[in-house]
């Protein structure tokens, strides 16, 4: 392995799952400008993430829509366009 690539300041932090509202503890060198007071009092830093094992379909098995920056909303929003070049005017469906 090369030298002096790897980060050498893991802690321990807490990772919170937002779509779930579920926390646990472990060590990572994830960056987090927040803090948090755990079960035995003592304070963390918290990095919060969209899906964890907590909440992913594969390990829970059961689907689950998470939609959490409206990313169908801004994906509809950005193509409406060439959606609009597409139709050509002056010719309508025929059934």
């Amino acid at each position: 392995m090369k030298q002096g690539i790897h980060p050498e300041e893991y802690r321990t932090v807490v990772f919170k799952d937002i779509s779930c509202d579920e926390s646990f503890l472990t060590k990572s060198c994830a960056a987090s400008n927040e803090n948090i007071t755990w079960t035995d009092g003592n304070e963390y830093p918290l990095v919060k993430v969209e899906i964890s094992a907590m909440s992913h379909p594969f390990f829970t098995g059961k689907m689950k829509f998470v939609d959490t920056a409206g990313r169908i909303d801004k994906f509809n929003t950005r193509f409406a366009k060439f959606a609009k070049k597409m139709e050509k005017p002056g010719q309508e469906d025929e059934a």
